[in-house]
């Protein structure tokens, strides 16, 4: 599909119009829905009763108990879908208005207008180092209004100086949600390097997700020209954290080759472990556009699926 270009202005209506311009884009190139609600899932035992279709006798609880009882089951037709958001200052890179939350922002609302349309449910949780605010999912038209609304306030009102602490809002999330879900987080990933070494906090809390048979998508938000290939004139530059307020000086040459090296060692080990756990890892280089990024990721879960 030719690539297509979208102007977004703050406003709940101009969100709403982007999104459902992208979806109906999205549409004509995907032959059924790339999201698929879970068939079954376990509800409880109860005692078997003659007539009852003896394959859903629990063998192993009858091994215990001596005693007959099956296992019922709920249908799950619908999905339901967990946005997960990072708002700390660090998101507001590179530029004031073109940044990573744009990005991930202009991103979920498409989504969740493609849910809305598959009558599959939605939530949202937004988070610096603290959940800021969660809701249930729910597929109901005010519901979407909400979230269009509270997305709007965030890039409204810029937070300065947040900090992130994307594992604890991540344990915090897996907490709430009881049913299980599609968790969908964007962040720069950013909050959990330490010494050019990964910590093992994130993993644990995607391990919680995952072991509360959740499906975890991530999105990798980034400027990769700049965070990743450190892509700076050979001169003297002044960083400032954002998240912090730290400020160094520095020859961008005589750090570049060190930078490079962690991050690169940095987002492998993330890779892998991904990989280990059975997550979706998604690169979301911002200069793509998010509509590039999400097309190519829809494509391919729907052809996996």
């Amino acid at each position: 599909m030719q690539e297509e270009s979208f102007e977004y202005e703050t406003g709940y209506g101009n969100l709403e119009l982007l999104a459902k311009q992208v979806v109906e884009g999205f549409i004509t190139g995907l032959h059924k829905s790339p999201f698929h609600g879970f068939s079954v899932e376990f509800a409880e035992h109860r005692q078997y009763n003659i007539g009852d279709n003896v394959k859903n006798i629990d063998w192993k609880l009858f091994a215990k108990t001596d005693k007959f009882y099956t296992k019922r089951f709920e249908e799950e037709t619908n999905l339901r879908c967990q946005f997960a958001i990072d708002v700390s200052s660090s998101m507001y890179f590179p530029e004031p208005k073109n940044n990573k939350l744009s990005f991930s922002i202009q991103a979920v609302a498409s989504l969740i207008y493609l849910l809305k349309k598959q009558r599959d449910a939605f939530g949202l949780s937004l988070f610096t180092d603290e959940i800021m605010m969660s809701s249930p999912a729910k597929s109901t038209t005010a519901h979407q209004k909400y979230l269009f609304n509270k997305l709007e306030e965030v890039l409204r009102k810029p937070q300065t100086n947040a900090k992130t602490n994307l594992s604890s809002a991540l344990h915090q999330i897996a907490d709430r949600i009881h049913k299980r879900s599609l968790v969908i987080v964007f962040s720069d990933l950013f909050s959990n390097i330490n010494g050019g070494e990964i910590t093992t906090e994130l993993f644990d809390a995607l391990q919680h997700l995952k072991f509360n048979k959740h499906e975890v998508v991530v999105f990798n938000v980034l400027d990769k020209a700049k965070e990743v290939d450190f892509d700076f004139e050979n001169r003297p530059y002044q960083f400032i954290d954002m998240e912090t307020g730290a400020e160094i000086k520095v020859h961008a040459n005589q750090v570049k080759a060190n930078y490079v090296d962690a991050v690169s060692s940095y987002r492998k080990e993330i890779a892998l472990k991904c990989a280990q756990y059975k997550i979706d890892l998604i690169d979301a280089d911002i200069k793509e556009g998010f509509y590039s990024v999400l097309q190519s990721y829809l494509i391919k879960r729907q052809k996996l699926g």
